[in-house]
C-alpha cells in the first residue's frame, strides 16, 4: 500500500529496540536487520525525513528507554506523524490503549495499522500514581498521616502539613455542636449561620443543612482521622469514588488537637441516630420537633395547621400516629401557647431546687467516667447546671433557648397529665 508523501516539517520515526532477551545470534532481531528493513519500507512508500530512534539492550516490559521516551516526547510535541516499527513487541510488551493518536506502520506484514499508542508520560503517571498510592496507604498503616485538604473549617494546615486549630473558626464549630446538642436541626443552624452572616467553610454567604451535618459526623473535629474515605478510581481522569469496602481504611486516634471533645462527638452523633425517619422519628424542623412525646404510642408529635385561611388561624400539635392503624392514640392536641406556658411552670419549678440539683451533680459527675456514654452524659448535665446558674429569677416569658438547653422532651399523658423531662433527668408533671 502506498502512501502518499509528508510535508517535511513532519518526522517519520523508525523505531528500533533489542533486548538482551533477544539473543545477541538472532540476525533478524539484530538492530542493524532492524534498520535496513525500516530504511527500505520507508523508501519505497515514499517516507521522507525519517529519523531513527533506537534501543540497544532495552527489555520491552518497561518504558524507561532513552530512545522511546525522546519519541514520545517528539510526538507529544508534534513533531512526529507516523511511526515505522518491525512489530507491535518493539514497542513494549505490555502494550497499552489510551488517547494518543498516532499512525503506525509494520513493515513486516506490509500492512498499515490506525492504532492507538500507549505513550510514556501516561505510563509514567500510572506508575507514579500506584507508587504514591502504596507509599500512602503505607504511611497510613504506620500511623503517618497527612490530612488532604484544601479548606476545613476550624483548621488551618501546619508547618508539618497536619491540622492546627484556627481558633477563630474553631468557635463556630463549637457553637454548631452546642446549637445540636441543644436540640436545632442542621437547617436551623444552618439559616441562623446564614442570617448572622458568618461564611461558610467553602467562603459562601448562605449555609446549607448538608454543610452542617457533615461538620456534625466529621471525626476530625474530636482529634481523630479516617483515612480512605473516597480514592481514585481512575489514574488518568482523577475520578474519585466514596469507599465502600473497595480500599482499606485506616483510623488514626489523636492524630491532632481535638475542637470537640470525644464524649461530646459521641452525643453528637448519638442524637444524629435518634432523629432518624420512622415512627419514632425525633424530627427537628420547628422547636417543639421531637420534643413532644405521646404517652400512648411512644411516638412524636407533629404540628398541625388549623384555620390557615382565615383570622383564626393556628398551629396545634398532635400524635403524628393519631391516626394510624385501628386503635386510635387517646392523648390530646396542644397548642404552641399552652405548650409555652406549661413549660415555664415546670422549669421555675426546677430554679426553686437550683441549689439541690447543683449539689446532686457535684456528689455524682466524678462517677461519669470511664465511656465515651459516661462522659457525654456528665457534659449533658454541666450544660443543665450552668444554664440554671445563669438564671438570676423565675422564668416570665417563653425563650427558645431555655427551651433547647433545659428539655429534654415532654410526655403527653392527658390534657391533665403532661410532665417535662429535664437534661438532668429529673421529671416535673405540670
Amino acid at each position: 500500500m502506498k502512501r502518499a508523501k509528508l510535508s517535511n516539517d513532519k518526522i517519520t520515526a523508525l523505531y528500533c529496540r533489542l533486548s538482551k532477551d533477544d539473543g545477541t545470534n538472532n540476525e533478524s532481531m539484530s538492530i542493524s536487520t532492524q534498520k535496513t528493513m525500516l530504511k527500505d519500507y520507508a523508501k519505497r512508500n515514499g517516507f521522507l525525513n525519517c529519523q531513527f530512534y533506537v534501543d540497544d539492550g532495552y527489555s520491552g516490559t518497561n518504558y524507561d528507554r532513552p530512545a522511546f521516551r525522546q519519541l514520545i516526547e517528539d510526538i507529544q510535541d508534534g513533531e512526529v506523524s507516523t511511526l515505522i516499527t518491525k512489530d507491535l513487541s518493539r514497542l513494549g510488551r505490555n502494550y497499552l490503549e489510551t488517547g494518543t493518536y498516532i499512525e503506525v506502520f509494520f513493515p513486516n506484514h506490509n500492512v498499515l495499522l490506525l492504532t492507538i499508542m500507549s505513550s510514556l508520560a501516561q505510563e509514567e503517571s500510572r506508575s507514579i500514581s500506584e507508587n504514591c498510592t502504596w507509599g500512602q496507604r503505607k504511611r497510613f498503616a504506620d500511623g503517618k498521616v497527612t490530612v488532604p485538604f484544601k479548606r476545613f473549617l476550624g483548621y488551618d494546615r501546619g508547618e508539618d502539613g497536619n491540622l492546627v486549630i484556627n481558633e477563630e473558626q474553631a468557635e463556630t464549630v463549637r457553637r454548631i455542636y452546642g446549637l445540636f446538642l441543644q436540640g436545632r436541626s442542621p437547617h436551623a443552624i444552618a439559616k441562623l449561620l446564614t442570617a448572622e452572616g458568618i461564611p461558610s467553610p467553602g467562603g459562601k454567604e448562605a449555609w446549607s443543612s448538608s454543610t452542617v451535618k457533615s461538620i456534625l459526623t466529621n471525626e476530625k473535629y474530636k482529634g481523630d482521622a479516617l483515612l480512605q474515605k473516597v480514592y481514585t478510581v481512575d489514574f488518568l481522569t482523577k475520578q474519585k469514588k466514596v469507599n465502600e469496602g473497595e480500599v482499606p481504611q485506616y483510623y488514626v486516634e489523636n492524630n491532632h488537637q481535638a475542637i470537640i471533645s470525644p464524649s461530646v462527638f459521641e452525643e453528637a452523633q448519638h442524637q444524629m441516630a435518634a432523629r432518624h425517619s420512622g415512627k419514632n422519628r425525633a424530627g427537628s424542623m420547628g422547636v417543639f420537633s421531637g420534643r413532644i412525646k405521646c404517652a400512648d404510642c411512644g411516638g412524636w408529635y407533629g404540628s398541625k395547621v388549623w384555620h390557615s385561611n382565615s383570622k383564626y388561624r393556628k398551629t396545634i400539635w398532635q400524635c403524628n400516629h393519631k391516626f394510624d392503624g385501628g386503635e386510635k392514640c387517646g392523648t390530646p392536641h396542644l397548642d404552641e401557647e399552652t405548650i409555652k406556658q406549661l413549660f415555664l411552670k415546670a422549669a421555675n419549678a426546677i430554679f426553686a431546687e437550683k441549689d439541690g440539683v447543683r449539689e446532686d451533680y457535684d456528689s455524682i459527675k466524678d462517677t461519669l467516667f470511664g465511656t465515651a456514654e459516661r462522659q457525654a452524659k456528665r457534659e449533658k448535665i454541666g450544660r443543665f447546671v450552668s444554664a440554671l446558674e445563669k438564671r438570676d429569677g423565675p422564668l416570665t416569658e417563653f425563650n427558645e433557648d431555655d427551651w433547647y438547653s433545659l428539655v429534654e422532651y415532654a410526655t403527653v399523658y392527658s390534657r391533665e397529665d403532661i410532665r417535662f423531662t429535664f437534661k438532668n433527668g429529673m421529671e416535673i408533671k405540670a
